[in-house]
């Protein structure tokens, strides 16, 4: 802790990065992309890209809402920069801090230094934006400059590599430091753990038997004397807390032949949270604005039903069938839906030939993404471009983004989301490491 009692950690300077990529995991890159999407020159985000490559990134300071580091430019100047990014609120907090005691494979995710995709899903859901997006870093720099500079990129860049290692710099600079954000969500597992002995009997006992129902002609002639009806809530309406549980077929009654009991109920948990999750997107702001989602074939919907719901295996072998795959075409299809729904689907599935056009964009984003000499050989055919020597290959998709794939028992399968810049992609592969 700090004099101010403001949580902070100090990182030791990172050795040079040379010919490896800066973030190896989803949410790594997810921070760089924030980065490269926000400043506004290319030119200076290179510059600072090879001063971090080259290990002129001094010792950096972690603290809610800000990095700071001093940056040695090429002719041994020093720069003290600083990155700034907005705290949650408490009422933020208390809202991640119920979501994420409520699925305590969060809680593991976390403590294994990873930061799973369903917590920040979760966390979206319940208005909450763990990760940065365009414009979230704002830079403050010794050099004088408004926009990102070589000094503050070079302090993004290294920061991206200290995310790889442990999420919760991330979780700090959102403002909670890991020993009270474990504790806290540590005693708020407990107290949904918590049961009384008895209390739900005594409740039962106090509520009584059940009123019985009144006529409707005798609640009509009765209008004049009932006080009126509350008034209705306040728009916006609030958000439920979490899904609907969904019923239980559990009940000692017969089913009717042929309705699988499981199976239904696995559907019923389903529709439950993609009813709230649709509700989250349509009150949040602009949402207006957006264009509807496309549908699903039946054959995309079995796969998302595997991703999200996580089956036992004899309703994954049913899905996997409805699919038209065999169960190891389903993991890899899964996979890929879990780095991006219906595209990454696409792209796993499809090999497709660019035209001229798109085919020139490819290659001038290939020729820009590394320095000079330091790229990978690639080997293309159609819109795959394989990297020689190294089982990892990186797929362009029809819009325009970069998808890698690496090889697993003889079969190409996803290895992380889509991205602008091929090297970003190729990041995570072996051949990026």
């Amino acid at each position: 802790m700090n004099k101010g009692d403001e949580p902070e950690r100090t990182f030791a300077a990172l050795p040079p990065a040379r010919g490896r990529g800066f973030a190896s995991s989803w949410w790594g890159r997810a921070w760089l992309k924030a980065l490269e999407d926000t400043a506004l020159d290319g030119q200076q985000l290179k510059r600072g890209r090879r001063l971090a490559r080259e290990g002129r990134v001094g010792a950096v300071s972690v603290r809610p809402g800000r990095l700071t580091a001093v940056v040695q430019d090429h002719d041994a100047t020093a720069c003290r920069s600083d990155v700034l990014l907005q705290e949650l609120s408490e009422e933020e907090w208390d809202r991640f801090l119920d979501m994420a005691s409520e699925r305590s494979g969060h809680i593991a995710a976390l403590l294994d230094r990873e930061m799973p995709p369903h917590l920040v899903e979760d966390a979206a859901a319940a208005g909450l934006h763990l990760l940065p997006g365009i414009g979230d870093l704002e830079p403050e720099c010794g050099c004088g400059a408004w926009d990102h500079c070589p000094h503050s990129g070079a302090l993004c860049y290294q920061v991206a590599r200290l995310l790889d290692q442990d999420p919760f710099v991330l979780l700090l600079l959102r403002g909670r430091d890991e020993r009270r954000l474990l504790d806290e969500l540590q005693v708020r597992s407990a107290a949904r753990a918590v049961r009384v002995p008895g209390a739900e009997a005594a409740e039962d006992r106090a509520v009584g038997p059940a009123p019985r129902g009144v006529r409707a002609d005798e609640a009509y002639a009765a209008r004049d004397i009932l006080p009126p009806l509350p008034s209705p809530p306040p728009l916006p309406l609030p958000l439920p807390t979490e899904p609907g549980l969904p019923p239980s077929l559990d009940t000692g009654t017969t089913l009717a032949a042929g309705v699988d009991a499981s199976g239904l109920e696995y559907l019923a948990a389903d529709s439950a949270v993609r009813a709230y999750a649709m509700l989250a997107e349509a009150m949040a702001v602009g949402h207006e604005r957006q264009p509807p989602a496309a549908g699903l074939t039946p054959e995309q919907d079995a796969v998302r039903l595997t991703a999200d719901g996580r089956p036992d295996p004899r309703l994954t072998a049913r899905l996997a069938a409805a699919a038209g795959r065999t169960p190891a075409g389903l993991d890899i299809a899964v996979r890929a839906w879990r780095y991006g729904g219906t595209a990454a689907l696409e792209v796993c599935d499809e090999e497709w030939r660019p035209g001229p056009a798109e085919l020139a964009r490819a290659r001038a984003q290939l020729a820009a993404a590394w320095e000079d000499g330091e790229g990978p050989r690639l080997r293309g055919t159609d819109n795959r471009w394989t990297v020689i020597g190294s089982g990892a290959q990186l797929r362009y998709g029809r819009d325009g983004r970069w998808w890698p794939f690496v090889k697993e028992h003889g079969r190409w399968t996803p290895a992380g989301p889509a991205e602008d810049d091929p090297a970003a992609a190729l990041a995570g592969t072996p051949a990026g490491s």
